[in-house]
């Protein structure tokens, strides 16, 4: 009797801890933060490797309490629908333009505007990053910013044309996104909606003259493959931000340690992603020179004329378009003039010629 009662309190202390044992098993497995991003650059570009490099050095940091998920080449969520996916949930975490949902972020697109002196990504990324910790715009309280950054003013690259004057540029179809579609209007061209994905074969097929683009597209996107030659202006150059957000309810879900994680490495890599911005359009514009591409920086004379059209005009109707939807306007462009000032002798134009 006495062994029976012996046996069924081993039997029984096992059981609890087996119990025991489960439940810490599923505790662990609870602490596990699982999390989707969605990301419009295909797997292999290097925006798409940067972000690869940036979530592990967050899990690496967390401890492996979060793991992060990457969707690249917009399988999960197209570049339009990017931004809405993440509020709506479809994604946690994403990377896209805030060009391609156009009049959704209009303080934003000061940002967007022509103007910038210098040929540098590293200007523009910090520039967007320090506009929007100063001013916090409403039109990006549904998620929770983590980074905002943006690639170097923009060139123009066409499939077969050499275009060094304004009477070579007009009545030309240009791919283009966002601001950079009015750009491309006040200089003559026609602006032709399309996202960079559609840009390759829209240029292969004749089905525009050319493309908005920056030089690491040259092989990046294989834009050399399919493009001769590009004109260059930093001033009227068109520049896009791009985010990378998250859901806010998702967010708040974190803990505050995995929060603080977020927060402080996504702030040390806005110097890293200004660095690898730069180092893709110096390798981009290599490679295109390489294979043939030829790029032409317009002369002083020939660029004012091009900023006459497109920058002040620009510029005095965003002002204008800004007071009537109550927002700053005039302070957004005085305050984007005053860091470009500040960075431009810190970070000069890279060379492309």
């Amino acid at each position: 009797m006495k062994v029976r009662s012996n046996l069924s309190l081993v039997i029984i202390f096992y059981i609890v801890v087996s119990l025991i044992g489960i439940a810490n098993m599923s505790e662990a497995a609870e602490k596990v933060i699982d999390l989707s991003f969605s990301n419009h650059f295909p797997a292999g570009h290097f925006m798409s490797n940067f972000y690869e490099k940036w979530g592990r050095e967050i899990e690496m940091k967390t401890g492996g309490k979060v793991k992060i998920t990457f969707h690249h080449g917009g399988t999960l969520t197209s570049p339009i629908e990017c931004y809405q996916g993440i509020v709506n949930g479809i994604s946690d975490m994403g990377l896209s333009c805030l060009a391609y949902t156009r009049g959704r972020f209009p303080l934003m697109e000061v940002l967007d505007l022509p103007g910038y002196p210098t040929f540098s990504p590293r200007l523009t990324t910090h520039v967007t990053w320090e506009f929007y910790k100063k001013f916090r715009p409403k039109e990006l309280e549904d998620v929770h910013v983590l980074q905002l950054h943006a690639h170097i003013p923009g060139i123009i690259a066409f499939k077969n044309k050499s275009i060094k004057t304004l009477e070579d540029l007009r009545g030309l179809k240009i791919r283009c996104t966002g601001l950079s579609a009015k750009i491309v209007k006040t200089l003559g061209a026609i602006p032709v909606a399309m996202s960079k994905l559609e840009q390759y074969e829209s240029l292969q097929r004749g089905v525009v003259d050319g493309s908005t683009a920056a030089p690491n597209e040259m092989n990046a996107y294989k834009l050399a493959e399919v493009s001769k030659y590009s004109v260059i202006h930093p001033p009227v150059g068109y520049v896009t931000v791009f985010f990378n957000v998250m859901n806010l309810k998702r967010w708040n879900s974190l803990p505050k340690e995995v929060q603080k994680v977020f927060t402080d490495v996504s702030e040390k890599y806005i110097e890293y992603i200004g660095e690898e911005w730069e180092r893709a359009e110096k390798e981009g514009a290599q490679f295109g020179k390489q294979a043939g591409h030829q790029f032409y920086i317009l002369p002083l004379q020939e660029g004012l004329r091009w900023e006459k059209l497109a920058v002040t005009p620009l510029i005095d109707n965003y002002i204008k378009d800004m007071e009537k939807k109550g927002l700053p306007g005039k302070e957004a462009i005085e305050y984007r003039k005053q860091l470009c000032e500040k960075y431009k002798g810190i970070y000069p134009s890279i060379r492309v010629d």
